[in-house]
């Protein structure tokens, strides 16, 4: 994953839909359009390519609009996109369609001048700038308004010919053409102002497109005033020419908007989505802010954690030396400087837009800080109950072996003892009784000794490994028992074995004492590098683990080794036992 474009959000995919749908309705407008036009055309060249103008015009605006959902630029080049459909309808010969597509006639320039100004966040820059545009549009459909009032769709070719036009259509079209010259030139001024203003990359791109956008507002007209009767261009030639001149209009732009390094005025919410996925390293979240704001050479120093060790990640927490049209945000979470962002003002001319996006990656930056730290802590903790659980284990194996070696061992001497003074000769009656009494109450406190030892440690577990000490606990059940063994021992670490043990030990002691169980099942496989223990009954079911302190004390050792318990005993099915043990190297 290299960048927030990883991850979509249902916003997103509802644009990209809807975005899809604006393609296709377009699409099918455009094939209207033709049908339309093409059997009464004198031009079917000219009327052809101005559909599929229409169609690059949306193709291209929906690129930009998807990639850069915040920025307006492309939803205006899909505008240009429709007038320019709705202006090929001067071609038909449906009166009213006529009429629609003669208001609109003019419009595309007026996106175009509304394209220059706002580029490139899509906003408009300045009262001069927000002046001119409105004035575009005024004069392509105030202006407009002789051409669409008093013109008869049959004089429409004429008219744009140049030829045989009436007095006040003639003006109309002369003080269209004047308003028309005055916004280009105020719009040269402006863009003038801004190529002085911008970095020498930035005017690598500004530069050829600044020039291409005048060109065009400037031939479109030009070309139908003076180029035409000139070089004697037909209606047809003349068409062909100004639809060509437009086709890159919206290339030009959207390869600015997705390309130029100018600013993406935000999809925070792709942001966020990216940033709440997988875990991304500091440098991936700096790459994601200067993709989601458009600012190649935005830069991010995130501060060192104090209270421990810097992350390898930070870099020197200082920023670059102090240029002019860059300007630096601090971003501060919870009272704590967490980062400082250097950024390219002329790009991103909204501050505040950095801040909330900045806000964005760095709370992902202390998530991914607090994560680290955390998991630290679980590791740590994880370490210290396997501790705990080994020191156990050998806790228990040493009372074993002191009440087997030491007190299981005077017991039997005892025994031995009693039974020598009951066979002694000239021993009374009464001192037999009573010292054959003695040693069967001494045997008997041994045998409960050795059963106490077996629960404390089994020998046979210690002495010779999990299976033969799983065989000697089912060869001791009162219910039928199955056992099926596929481990070796020796491959299995003796924690892995004791937790096993004690995991058979259970169930089978829960289903002999609770399940009323006729049968019983054990299997003890390793499948790679996880040992499964399964304990089953076919008795009455309904075993919990909250029910008794057993289950709970295995789940607690089981966790501790990393494995997993699955209890599943519905009443009446039985009960079975499942429990998966990490045992690999």
């Amino acid at each position: 994953m290299t960048g927030p474009r990883a991850a979509r959000s249902s916003l997103t995919h509802s644009l990209g839909r809807a975005l899809v749908l604006l393609g296709v309705t377009t699409f099918a407008l455009g094939c209207v359009e033709l049908a339309l036009v093409i059997p009464d055309s004198g031009a079917v060249w000219v009327d052809a390519l101005t559909t599929v103008v229409c169609w690059v015009y949306v193709a291209a605006g929906a690129l930009a609009w998807w990639r850069r959902p915040s920025n307006q630029l492309g939803a205006l080049i899909v505008a240009g996109g429709l007038t320019l459909l709705v202006g090929g309808l001067v071609a038909t010969t449906v009166p009213v369609l006529v009429a629609v597509g003669l208001v609109l006639a003019t419009s595309p320039l007026a996106v175009v001048f509304h394209l220059l100004h706002a580029f490139p966040s899509g906003r408009l820059r300045g009262r001069v700038s927000r002046a001119t545009v409105v004035a575009g549009y005024l004069v392509s459909l105030v202006l407009q308004a002789p051409l669409y009032l008093f013109a008869a769709p049959g004089d429409v070719p004429a008219m744009l010919a140049m030829a045989d036009r009436p007095a006040l259509l003639e003006a109309g079209v002369w003080v269209q053409g004047g308003a028309g010259s005055v916004v280009t030139g105020v719009t040269a001024a402006v863009l003038l102002g801004r190529l002085r203003g911008a970095a020498p990359r930035q005017r690598r791109v500004l530069t050829p497109l600044y020039a291409y956008g005048i060109g065009t507002v400037v031939f479109i007209p030009t070309s139908a005033i003076v180029l035409a009767p000139v070089l004697g261009w037909t209606p047809t030639q003349l068409g062909t020419a100004q639809l060509l001149v437009l086709l890159g209009v919206p290339l030009a732009f959207t390869a600015g908007v997705l390309r130029g390094g100018f600013a993406r005025t935000g999809e925070l919410d792709e942001l966020g989505t990216w940033l709440g996925g997988a875990g991304t390293r500091r440098p991936a979240l700096a790459a994601a802010l200067a993709h989601t704001l458009g600012d190649p050479s935005l830069h991010v120093v995130f501060e060192s954690d104090q209270a421990g060790a810097p992350d390898p990640d930070d870099e020197p927490n200082v920023l670059p030396a102090h240029v002019p049209g860059r300007a630096s945000i601090a971003i501060d979470l919870d009272g704590r400087r967490v980062a400082l962002i250097a950024y390219d003002s002329a790009l991103i001319t909204d501050s505040d837009l950095v801040l909330t996006a900045g806000r964005v990656v760095a709370i992902a930056a202390d998530r991914e800080r607090l994560t680290a730290a955390l998991l630290v802590s679980q590791a740590d903790l994880r370490t210290s109950r396997a501790r705990l659980v080994d020191a156990a284990d050998r806790e228990r194996h040493r009372i074993a072996q002191d009440l087997h070696d030491g007190l299981q061992v005077q017991l039997v001497l005892l025994a031995l003892h009693a039974q020598e003074v009951a066979n002694a000769a000239g021993a009374s009656d009464d001192t037999r009784t009573e010292a054959t009494a003695l040693r069967q109450g001494i045997d008997a406190a041994a045998g409960d000794l050795r059963r106490l030892v077996h629960a404390v440690m089994p020998s046979a577990l210690v002495e010779r490994g999990l299976s033969a000490a799983t065989e000697d606990l089912v060869d001791r059940m009162p219910v039928p028992t199955r056992l099926y063994i596929g481990i070796t021992d020796e491959a299995l670490p003796t924690s892995v074995q004791n937790t096993a043990y004690f995991v058979v030990a259970e169930g089978l002691a829960n289903a002999v004492k609770h399940a009323n169980a006729t049968t019983l099942n054990v299997r003890l496989v390793r499948v790679a590098d996880v040992l499964l223990v399964e304990v089953d009954d076919d008795g009455i079911g309904g075993a919990r683990l909250d029910a008794g302190t057993g289950l709970r004390g295995l789940a607690d050792r089981v966790d501790v080794l990393g494995g997993l318990l699955d209890l599943r005993s519905a009443p009446g099915a039985g009960t079975r036992l499942r429990v998966e043990l990490p045992c690999g190297s």
